[in-house]
């Protein structure tokens, strides 16, 4: 069965099986935006396993690799292990390429990893990380989560971590070099992306997981203030012309619990969350994401595709286009003309 970030097939995936929907708009071109690969307790989600997904119905014209400490190098200097994330993400692009398990177009583009904290030092590492991917390297992910109830999950060794003067340091060689800035916090921090996006006004930020608002733990008897506390952090983020969001990765128990969520409770319990974020930054700024395979510990792929669909079914052709393809090609230098077919 599944964990908490990892993911483990078997009975599960019968159960994911046990309800199947026709696919909603095959034809929409899609680039999913934030994925993983990995092995974890054993359990393999790789090529094989995501070119499986990917082949459920659904036009996935192109993928976004997150980093996810996966493939780290095991030997040689602490600060270039994360180099060996963007080796294994070349190799699992050239998989695809040569259309390895019936795939063709997965890590398209990547996202790495490197600690932040070395500030000025970092920019060798993130040159290594650009040499090893091949070319797919376009930035890197801060994992900055912090809360201090012991219940919540911290990715940050501390609160404010994303506004350290050697974080900053380190992002300024992002900035540098070109590369974009994803950021992983929780909507209690949202301030602090507003403060790095002051400080460098020219480089692509994403805010990922729909600004991860907290629905449980502390805050489980405060959805009211949640949601408002969010939405005034998000409508002051709007402002900033360099701030990008990712549409997914919401928190998913949700559903009567025996069989897996349809598209219609995706849609019902998300459409919440992603509207105002879509109505705040404009479809030219909000693109949707996956999160496979940890959000797999809930959903199916062609389910959870066929909710955002749901969701955006009022919206423009073009409109869509940007939401599902357009948008995070802009973000991650993808080139839609080769990698979209028309």
């Amino acid at each position: 069965m599944a964990n908490r970030f990892g993911y483990k097939g078997g009975e599960h995936d019968t159960w994911l099986a046990s309800l199947t929907e026709e696919t909603l708009e095959p034809d929409l071109p899609i680039i999913d935006a934030h994925h993983h690969l990995w092995i974890r307790d054993g359990s393999p989600y790789l090529l094989r396993e995501f070119g499986a997904d990917l082949a459920t119905g659904h036009n996935i014209a192109g993928t976004v690799y997150a980093e996810c400490h996966s493939m780290y190098r095991s030997h040689g200097p602490v600060a270039e292990q994360p180099i060996g994330e963007m080796e294994f993400i070349a190799g699992m692009a050239a998989m695809s390429a040569a259309e390895a398990f019936e795939t063709s177009n997965v890590c398209t583009a990547a996202v790495g990893s490197v600690d932040l904290t070395l500030g000025h030092a970092a920019k060798p590492i993130l040159e290594g990380l650009q040499n090893a991917a091949g070319g797919r390297f376009r930035g890197v992910r801060a994992s900055t989560c912090w809360h201090s109830d012991e219940k919540l999950h911290n990715a940050a060794p501390h609160e404010g971590f994303l506004l350290d003067s050697r974080v900053v340091a380190g992002i300024k060689c992002l900035a540098e070099l070109g590369l974009s800035l994803d950021v992983w916090c929780y909507h209690s921090q949202l301030d602090e992306i507003l403060t790095i996006s002051e400080l460098f006004p020219a480089m692509t930020i994403i805010i990922n997981h729909t600004g991860t608002p907290i629905l449980g733990g502390p805050y489980r008897n405060e959805l009211d203030q949640v949601r408002k506390d969010w939405q005034t952090s998000l409508l002051a983020l709007s402002q900033r012309p360099n701030l990008f969001v990712k549409l997914g990765a919401l928190p998913a128990k949700f559903g009567s619990g025996s069989q897996p969520p349809s598209s219609q409770d995706i849609a019902e319990a998300w459409a919440p969350w992603i509207e105002p974020c879509i109505e705040m930054f404009g479809a030219e700024r909000c693109f949707f994401e996956s999160n496979f395979p940890v959000h797999k510990n809930w959903m199916s792929y062609p389910i959870l595709w066929n909710g955002f669909k749901l969701i955006t079914q009022g919206a423009s052709a073009i409109e869509k286009k940007r939401l599902f393809s357009d948008t995070a090609c802009k973000v991650y230098k993808i080139d839609s003309a080769t990698t979209i077919a028309s």
